[in-house]
């Protein structure tokens, strides 16, 4: 993709947050579904409006994210909502890391253990500070709100049986597997 001259925002709703260790379900009906392994900030005081030189005061600590994807939804859709937006679709954890100087740390993705995504926080298009701003400009942050900050290059499919692992140096490792949807009871 081409760097963009602005963040591009979207949401994701809280039935697509799971924890370490709990399982991601690929939907049916989806072609492909993506892993983007990234830095999540935690906002812990209202932000509304602020300038970058007051971001990190609203910052509560840094975690793991998994932005799981349906590439092929987002593909095929003008705004990513649909394709980022399942149940289940933001693993996040293993906790949140209050004390960490997130300006250069090591992120990468391994799916069964394998590296598929490698870099450095050193790399963001846009600093944290900025995104913060950013944001507080559109909307009102609130405590407990998540800021995901970009995946690094290398993002990939996913299948059932999979296993997925965002390791953020710092932080820790953020584990999950995919899973098939189970069907209801007749």
């Amino acid at each position: 993709m081409a760097i963009p001259k602005e963040p591009v925002i979207f949401l994701k709703p809280p039935t697509a947050v799971i924890a370490h260790r709990e399982n991601i379900v690929y939907p049916p009906g989806v072609k492909r579904l993506d892993y983007e392994a990234e830095l999540a900030i935690v906002i812990k005081k209202e932000a509304k409006n602020i300038p970058a030189r007051r971001a990190f005061k609203h910052i509560l600590g840094y975690t793991c994210l998994n932005d799981v994807t349906a590439r092929d939804l987002q593909n095929k859709d003008v705004q990513w909502t649909r394709a980022k937006s399942f149940d289940t679709f933001c693993p996040i954890g293993p906790w949140i890391e209050t004390s960490l100087d997130p300006s250069n740390l090591k992120i990468s993705c391994l799916l069964n253990d394998k590296i598929k995504q490698d870099s450095c926080t050193a790399n963001f298009i846009f600093p944290i500070d900025h995104l913060i701003s950013f944001i507080s400009r559109v909307m009102t942050l609130l405590p407990g709100d998540v800021i995901s900050t970009g995946t690094p290059s290398g993002v990939g499919p996913m299948r059932p049986g999979d296993r997925v692992e965002v390791q953020i140096e710092g932080i820790g490792s953020l584990t999950n597997r995919i899973a098939v949807p189970v069907s209801p009871r007749k």
